[in-house]
């Protein structure tokens, strides 16, 4: 296979999870005294920061707030917020809704002039409230967020970026543009998550200082023996790493990391990480992790992001039985018309199986790291995030009749109310029409990121792990909830606008942004942070 570094081991079966949050090592009782001040703190990407249909926006619906809310703390729980336009840097699920609302189901070609121009309004006014209006001024100086999940942040970012960095970062708006997204969307979004994280003297911090500082603000009841302040965090969530791959089905092409991985700058060039690179940023964010106050760490590993459904798979699987297709292209783009030879962007099979074998090794580095932890004698727990997505791949195991999925995979049994849904929620590229929802359900309109229900499901996980290291789940009013706790889901069904109204008129404006991306890049644009 060219072009691929030689420490990524092409294997020919997917990883297996690991189920066991403990990894197989036992730890004695804890003799742990009093309530953390924080009761949890999520450090991550836009899985963390809660981002949906291109935007971050329904940051109160993030799997971190959803676990506050199940936790009964949701009104403790800070987390930062991006009212006006639909959030940052383009809702699609809006834009959606604004062209059904003026013209129907369906934008016949006589209207796609005025519906171009529609959207152009629409980008021209966001972009004027958050590169030059109120979006693009930092909240006030308050105390530290508790969700610290910031959108297309990598390993490296986490370590070394501050809200004073982002805002150095900032770009100054060019004049008329013919399709005017965003130039700072990405700083903006980092600046309203990281503002308040700041030290005595003002300094600003980085995600994991910032975790540090409310780990070292120790339990409600003060010092204890000796003057510890106990651990400040009762349960610190670290879900990083995605970024360090997900660049590949954005950009539908793979640039292998090389010198410069771990610096702010140079590290752009480079959308997929080399395993020992990554080992080597995830040992550096092992010993951020280290001198955080916290009770409980849960650790989650990178999903295969060639599940995604915004590389859809064409052309046929590779062979009978395969989980790969020939090539992976954008969703609008259909079998019948894609041609590799012509300017259709792509991925192929074995571009896809080096980046989810290279995935597999970050996995297996993440394991590692945690059963170091606990035999250092720390409550480190991990979750499988990757292992449940193949659990939840359609194209990959479930709609293929010639599968041969591994001995280890069997399908994610859905929650009853999700189940109960019709047709029932899948992996597969979202779509509806005049009769509502007919495809996908658990990726949101870009087509990397979870539904509100999805996000429901990876709380789920997250708070089984809770569950499984001791902690107490509470009602609003402070009472104890008896174990297993289980997501509101009908809250959550309700709240999801793309579950319970979805657009009647997806599949043509689907087409409508296809045409958009085809010629300006949206995606890829709309990635960067840029216009």
């Amino acid at each position: 296979m060219t072009g691929v570094p030689d420490d990524v081991e092409i294997t020919g079966e997917p990883r297996q999870p690991v189920w066991d949050s403990a990894v197989g090592v036992p730890l004695p009782p804890s003799a742990h005294r009093g309530m953390p001040r924080h009761r949890l703190v999520a450090i991550g990407d836009s899985l963390t920061h809660g981002f949906q249909s291109g935007a971050i926006y329904n940051t109160d619906l993030s799997y971190p707030a959803i676990i506050a809310s199940e936790l009964g703390w949701l009104d403790h729980f800070r987390f930062p917020r991006y009212p006006g336009f639909g959030g940052i840097p383009l809702n699609i699920e809006l834009i959606v809704n604004e062209l059904e609302s003026h013209f129907g189901e369906r934008v016949s070609w006589w209207e796609l002039p005025a519906a171009l121009y529609r959207i152009r309004q629409h980008l021209a006014q966001s972009e004027a409230w958050w590169d030059r209006g109120p979006g693009a001024a930092p909240p006030p100086v308050g105390e530290i967020n508790h969700n610290l999940g910031i959108y297309g942040w990598d390993l490296r970012d986490a370590l070394s970026r501050t809200a004073d960095v982002a805002a150095a970062e900032l770009r100054v708006p060019e004049g008329w543009r013919l399709v005017p997204l965003l130039r700072n969307a990405d700083a903006i979004a980092a600046i309203r998550v990281l503002h308040s994280a700041r030290d005595d003297g003002g300094r600003a911090l980085t995600p994991f200082e910032a975790a540090a500082t409310l780990g070292a603000e120790g339990v409600r009841e003060g010092p204890g023996e000796g003057g510890d302040p106990g651990d400040g965090i009762e349960t610190l969530i670290v879900a990083l790493g995605a970024n360090n791959a997900l660049g590949t089905v954005i950009g539908l092409t793979a640039r292998w990391s090389g010198p410069g991985y771990d610096d702010l700058r140079e590290k752009a060039a480079y959308n997929v990480w080399r395993p020992t690179h990554f080992n080597v940023e995830l040992g550096r964010v092992a010993e951020a992790v280290r001198a955080i106050r916290a009770r409980h760490v849960i650790w989650g590993t990178v999903p295969h992001v060639t599940i995604a459904p915004i590389a859809r798979g064409v052309g046929g699987k590779v062979e009978p039985g395969s989980r790969y297709f020939r090539f992976y292209t954008r969703p609008w783009i259909s079998d019948r018309d894609f041609d590799p030879a012509e300017d259709h962007p792509h991925l192929t099979a074995d571009d896809a199986r080096a980046i989810d074998s290279a995935i597999d090794q970050y996995n297996d580095a993440i394991v590692a790291t945690v059963r170091a932890g606990r035999e250092e004698g720390r409550d480190w727990r991990l979750l499988d995030l990757a292992g449940h997505l193949d659990r939840l791949a359609a194209r990959r195991y479930i709609d293929d009749p010639l599968s041969e999925p591994p001995g280890w995979w069997t399908p994610y049994e859905l929650p009853e109310p999700l189940a109960r849904l019709d047709p029932v929620p899948d992996s597969r590229f979202f779509a509806s029409g005049p009769s509502g929802r007919t495809a996908g359900g658990l990726f949101s309109l870009d087509g990397v990121h979870p539904t509100t229900i999805a996000y429901g499901l990876m709380a789920q996980e997250f708070m089984n792990v809770m569950q499984d290291a001791g902690v107490a789940f509470h009602n609003r009013a402070g009472a104890g909830r008896e174990p297993p706790v289980r997501v509101d889901w009908k809250r959550l069904i309700a709240l999801d606008t793309l579950i319970s109204h979805p657009p009647r008129s997806l599949s043509s404006d689907v087409a409508l942004i296809g045409w958009l991306d085809q010629r300006i890049d949206f995606f890829g644009r709309l990635w960067a942070g840029i216009g």
